[in-house]
């Protein structure tokens, strides 16, 4: 029997190992031929490639499958009984080294290797971690009958055949060597080879040919390099539909200030801060900056970031739409980068057996939407909208971390509201940012309120005195170097009034938005908590249930308790009560910080919790999103900011609607910790009761989050041990993020940590339970999908069994646990 290196368990079909290792070696020097990642190639490496050091990469990538040689790896493809344990390839590999010295491998072709030096097991900790992770080397007591002799299978001579084929495939190894080996350059070289094996494994390509065939190198590298321009890794088919300039995306006369200064950053300035209120055009700035660095060759591809499913949801149809003005045909698709959801364009993908997809659109297949087919694969694409966790995936040390850096490399990240990242979340973004940086790629952040604490971090300089900081530019964009402020802003100037209202009950709080629904506002309600925006909702429904948001005629609110499906109707629900084309007459929107970002949405008054200053210029930021005629009495928007009728100390030893903390022995835990900067922000809203938009941004943001400022507040108060907490917190977080960093400047990792407790975010995850076939939702539609909150979970998998009773609100039984599912929400069903 001849060695397999890939295999069909329900035909029998085989693929020689010979040639599934020139399709992996084919894909990865078809990589390198492509402009973008051979110069990310060559700045990893520190010089130019050569084609003949190329090739020599080509060579090991010949032999990452090198292990399934193993006889007991073979038998896993064999029927009977061997008598052999099974063994995994990778593993193998290692001991396939142990076998012999270099003149009888590969029918002594590797002592050419044996010439490359000390770095030659270290390009095989490389090569044997294609399949996304370190594997270390076995003890040597691990699979001593790897290799055992069976009848009918000889690995000596499936290895020899395997030399001839690296010989004569691969000649430039005999008198050439692969580049030296940086730290970065191996991270690289690892990723891109995990990136070739998944697309050379690709059956519906690289189709199966058993017996060995001595002139396959020009079948594999003709396949290569037609599949990488069919699912976009290799962009040469793909063009602008013009010059780059302000038509290229949009029909308004001129672009924005912001727009403007953004466009004209030379593109080789790798790094770009726009800090802009919202309502600033800054997602066509950033699609601008794309189109810019694309005309330049810089980039190839594009990653767009947010904080949340829901806001990506959003944003991809909206980017979609934008590639359709901005690319010749073909033009690429926008897809959806969120786990679980198939999308590429409009089309939805419904996943079949063997990993295959069915596209709702057509019965073909699709390769340009291979990437959009698996989670691993999703920087991969040429255009990607997701969350930002998916690009803080290529930052930790977890699975196919360096295929994910590698494929990112060639494209522009743009993180957007990248003020909402926490402490853990920041170090893993800048690290991950940095090391993307040092390879040529090029980021671009986005905030309206992004303040400067994180912007000093973010450019590696020193902190300003709050003096210095209250009077920084604003609106401005920023490269590494320099400040460029925005200047003559062409938005009108947005006034909000604003004023405190002590106490936060959901009786409190709906007496003022049935007041003014009445008076013909559409008012937006944002708690902090679920359990406070039902509250409220149900109160306004006792009072006024004709002026509550509704749902295909059912009243409801909007968090983020709802069936993944429901949700998204909400979301477009929402934007039609309070969008653009809106209707006349009263309305309540009830609900919680799921409305504050990414939806199109505009009230004429707005309630809101004490929060965050950031998090509240956030929610102001509803006010204004269209020009239109507001109703009587609300011609300037309003703003009331709840907060507790106890005041703030209180909240430093007992949280109460997301706001504070546990006592003082107590690890730290909640929604909005800082209380120092919460009583900063009370103190801005008491002082002024006008906010002008965008001019006060700065001073309200540095008022509320410089240190300065709240050292201040903590000393007037007592705070100072509670402030140290939250400080000391927040550097807890920050060391814990590097601790399971990738540091692409660090010698490439002999293991990885057991990534089941990585996260991109802090705490543990909600259980995603399936739901029956055909369970319809309280708004009369399927619901597939219910993702738990992390204290509803303890216990549960998503794998258990659902059992759905009731045709009004849905009774969930899960073991033990019972929710309901209702117009209001998922609630848990206490006994």
């Amino acid at each position: 029997m001849t060695a397999w290196g890939k295999s069909d368990g329900e035909t029998g079909a085989r693929h020689h190992l010979a040639h599934h290792s020139a399709d992996v070696a084919a894909v990865l020097i078809a990589l390198l031929e492509t402009p973008t990642f051979r110069a990310r190639a060559e700045a990893a490496a520190g010089q130019p490639l050569s084609p003949q050091e190329i090739s020599c990469l080509g060579a090991l990538s010949f032999l990452h499958d090198i292990g399934k040689l193993a006889t007991a790896f073979q038998i896993k493809a064999w029927h009977g009984n061997s008598g052999i344990t099974p063994r995994g390839h990778v593993q193998c590999g290692w001991l396939w080294l142990r076998q012999d010295d270099a003149t009888n491998a590969l029918d002594g072709n590797a002592l050419y290797l044996a010439q490359w030096g000390p770095d030659l097991l270290v390009w095989f900790r490389l090569i044997f971690a294609h399949h996304g992770r370190p594997v270390p080397i076995p003890d040597e007591n691990w699979g001593r009958d790897a290799f055992a002799p069976l009848s009918g299978y000889n690995w000596r001579d499936e290895e020899r055949s395997m030399g001839k084929a690296l010989i004569k495939w691969f000649p430039e190894i005999s008198d050439h060597a692969p580049p030296p080996l940086t730290h970065e350059f191996a991270h690289f070289f690892a990723g891109l080879l995990a990136l070739a094996d998944w697309v050379g494994s690709d059956r519906q390509v690289f189709d199966f040919i058993e017996e060995f065939d001595p002139a396959y190198w020009t079948i594999a590298t003709q396949k290569a390099r037609r599949h990488l321009r069919d699912i976009g890794l290799d962009t040469s088919d793909t063009r602008l539909a013009g010059p780059a300039t302000w038509p290229l995306l949009s029909d308004h006369p001129a672009p924005r200030p912001a727009q403007r200064i953004v466009a004209d950053v030379e593109t080789s300035e790798k790094l770009i801060i726009l800090e802009a209120e919202t309502g600033a055009g800054k997602t066509e700035a950033a699609l601008w900056r794309f189109a810019k660095l694309f005309e330049a060759e810089e980039v190839e591809a594009l990653y767009f970031a947010v904080p949340t499913r829901a806001a990506a949801r959003q944003l991809q149809a909206r980017v979609n739409t934008a590639l359709k003005r901005m690319f010749a045909d073909p033009v690429p698709e926008a897809i959806l980068a969120i786990p679980g959801q198939a999308k590429a364009g409009e089309a939805l993908g419904h996943r079949l057996p063997e990993f295959r997809m069915r596209w709702d659109d057509t019965d073909e297949v699709r390769p340009a939407r291979w990437a959009a087919e698996h989670a691993t694969r999703f920087l991969a694409a040429q255009i990607a909208v997701g969350t930002v966790d998916q690009v803080m995936m290529a930052g930790l040390k977890v699975k196919h971390a360096h295929l994910r850096g590698a494929a990112l490399s060639r494209a522009l990240i743009v993180i957007d509201e990248v003020h909402a990242s926490d402490a853990w979340m920041t170090e893993i973004q800048r690290s991950l940012v940095a090391d993307h940086l040092a390879l040529g790629g090029h980021a671009m952040l986005m905030s309206a309120t992004l303040g400067s604490v994180a912007r000093a971090a973010w450019r590696s300089e020193e902190l300003p005195s709050l003096k210095m900081a209250q009077v920084m530019a604003y609106p401005a964009v920023w490269t590494k170097s320099e400040c460029f402020p925005v200047h003559d802003v062409d938005t009108t100037r947005k006034t909000v009034s604003i004023q405190p209202q002590c106490g936060w009950s959901g009786s409190q709080a709906s007496q003022l938005a049935v007041a003014a629904a009445r008076l013909g506002a559409r008012v937006l309600v944002i708690r902090n908590t679920v359990d406070r925006a039902r509250e409220t909702w149900r109160a306004c429904a006792d009072v006024n249930p004709e002026l509550i948001f509704s749902l295909n005629g059912i009243p409801t609110l909007h968090h983020s308790r709802f069936a993944a499906e429901d949700r998204a109707r909400l979301d477009a629900r929402v934007e039609e009560a309070l969008g653009a084309k809106r209707g006349t007459g009263g309305m309540i929107v009830v609900g919680t910080q799921t409305l504050e970002q990414s939806l199109d949405i505009d009230a004429d008054f707005l309630i809101t919790d004490l929060c965050p200053m950031d998090v509240l210029l956030q929610r102001i930021g509803r006010l204004h999103r269209h020009t239109r005629v507001r109703p009587p009495g609300f011609e300037t928007a309003k703003t009331i900011v709840l907060h507790p009728g106890s005041g703030l100390d209180a909240l430093t030893h007992m949280p109460e609607n997301g706001l504070g903390a546990f006592g003082k022995n107590a690890s730290l835990s909640g929604v909005y910790l800082d209380v120092p900067g919460l009583a900063a922000t009370l103190a801005e809203v008491v002082n002024s009761p006008k906010w002008n938009i965008p001019d006060m941004n700065r001073q309200l943001v540095e008022s509320a989050t410089h240190p300065e400022r709240l050292d201040q507040i903590a000393r007037e108060n007592g705070w100072e041990d509670y402030r140290r907490r939250v400080t000391g917190k927040a550097i807890a977080e920050t060391q814990g993020a590097k601790l399971v960093t990738l540091d692409r400047t660090l010698e490439f990792p002999s293991l990885f940590p057991d990534d089941e407790f990585i996260g991109t975010r802090l705490g543990e995850k909600g259980a995603i339970l399936a739901l029956p076939e055909g369970t319809i939702g309280p708004f009369g539609h399927p619901v597939k999908t219910m993702a738990l909150p992390v204290h509803w979970s303890l216990g549960l998998t998503g794998d258990e069994e659902v059992i759905v009773d009731g045709d009004g609100p849905l009774r969930l039984s899960v073991g033990e646990k019972q929710f309901q599912y209702g117009a209001d929400g998922l609630t848990k069903v206490e006994e």
